[in-house]
């Protein structure tokens, strides 16, 4: 059980690092495609170029508002872990081995955590000559999902005298999911989430070509 443990601790940290990496990457990924596509920057930036290698672009503060709202959810860590969950019923007058009934849970799943930028608000946004200053909103964690094809029970002790309780599974999955997330809390994944956004928001608003950008 000890090398279960500690071979699964070694996945759940290089799994932590792949889902911030890909987070990232996802996220400046969907922020460029949709800049190109919904603001006409694509096509800008061919003009500009046909004209002497230079854009000059005029975006207004109501503009940059409804580009950033349209991003919605904007997902900028996976957090991914292995962990192994217990749950156990117990009988108030017989010992456990007569009538109790343990699981252990060996459970895969993720965490995935961002920012809402449809919360975003016009007085949150202010344009000057050139440069933007944006106050985004909190990150926030927007699910907590099992994956069931890679969760599996690793063992099932029941009472001489009872059965197995049909509903003790789904308890346990339901305390995986709480424990996935406060791990993921306690190791900071708001905090990464918020520095993600604040990257990829300065990418897409120096693609809409503020020279200067800050984010609060």
């Amino acid at each position: 059980m000890q090398e279960t443990e500690n071979n699964t601790a070694r996945k759940s940290g290089r799994s932590w690092i792949f889902g911030i990496l890909a987070g990232a990457v996802l996220a400046v990924g969907l922020v460029a495609c949709l800049v190109w596509a919904s603001s006409g920057m694509g096509l800008l930036r061919l003009m500009g170029l046909g004209a002497g290698g230079r854009t000059l672009i005029n975006v207004d503060q109501p503009t940059v508002v409804r580009q950033i709202q349209q991003l919605q959810r904007l997902e900028t860590v996976r957090y991914t872990m292995d962990k192994i969950i217990s749950g156990e019923h117990e009988n108030s007058y017989l010992p456990k081995f007569l009538a109790g009934d343990r699981l252990l849970l060996v459970v895969h799943g993720e965490v995935v955590a961002g920012i809402n930028l449809a919360n975003l608000q016009p007085g949150d946004v202010e344009i000057k000559e050139g440069r933007a200053s944006i106050k985004l909103p909190a990150a926030e964690i927007f699910i907590t999902r099992i994956d069931n094809a890679r969760t599996k029970v690793y063992s099932r002790d029941t009472g001489l005298f009872s059965s197995p309780d049909p509903n003790l599974e789904s308890e346990v999955r339901v305390e995986a999911e709480r424990q996935l997330t406060q791990a993921a809390l306690q190791d900071g994944i708001l905090n990464l989430a918020a520095g993600n956004a604040r990257t990829t928001m300065i990418s897409l608003l120096q693609g809409l070509g503020f020279h200067e950008v800050a984010i609060r």
